[in-house]
């Protein structure tokens, strides 16, 4: 009877001592989850929509008229010792010469990237520049659509007039997002957005 008991009580002592071990590797894999997503930096995104373009109904893809390019310089003055680390813009032309004398400026090219590919920007953004300073030049509907994507709230599209907008999305290691808005350069009317889903 006396050995029963006593192999009873080797048992349940190796339970618990088993139960003790898983418990203290959980722990061990939660402590280091947690520094692991702590030690992970914020990655900040600047996003803009082109500046003033050539109006041109006859010509999807127009440069940038004299007052962007006025705008495209105002970039330069703001973001140059600002440390990005790369920048994108769409495949229209008025996109990359908003961003063309930044990028010139800092040695830096500009990764084209379709305007209605905003999840494969998002997947690069996090894959390939996380706890960098990304730069990125958009339309009008492509910028809100942007920054809802990488966490931040839904935007309405920028309205038609507006070139002054931009904003700063900062992706915190948690993967939650803060935005904040500003104006640049000269100041352009308000207005409504147009709605379309058309680069603009």
């Amino acid at each position: 009877m006396g050995e029963e008991i006593a192999e009873q009580t080797r048992a349940g002592f190796k339970t618990a001592l088993v139960f003790a071990m898983l418990f203290a590797l959980l722990g061990t894999v939660l402590v280091f989850a947690y520094f692991a997503t702590f030690k992970r930096p914020a990655t900040t995104v600047i996003l803009i929509r082109h500046a003033e373009k050539v109006i041109d109904s006859n010509n999807p893809d127009v440069d940038l008229s004299p007052a962007g390019q006025e705008r495209a310089q105002e970039l330069v003055r703001m973001f140059a010792d600002s440390g990005i680390n790369a920048i994108y813009a769409t495949q229209y032309r008025r996109t990359q010469e908003t961003v063309k004398p930044l990028a010139d400026h800092l040695g830096l090219p500009v990764t084209m990237i379709n305007s209605t590919a905003t999840g494969e920007l998002v997947r690069q953004i996090h894959s390939d520049h996380r706890g960098q300073t990304i730069l990125v030049s958009g339309h009008n509907n492509t910028v809100p659509e942007i920054i809802a994507a990488l966490g931040g709230p839904q935007l309405p599209v920028i309205p038609e007039t507006q070139f002054d907008n931009l904003y700063i999305v900062t992706v915190y290691r948690t993967g939650k997002a803060k935005l904040v808005q500003m104006k640049y350069g000269a100041h352009t009317a308000g207005g409504v957005g147009s709605g379309t889903m058309m680069p603009q």
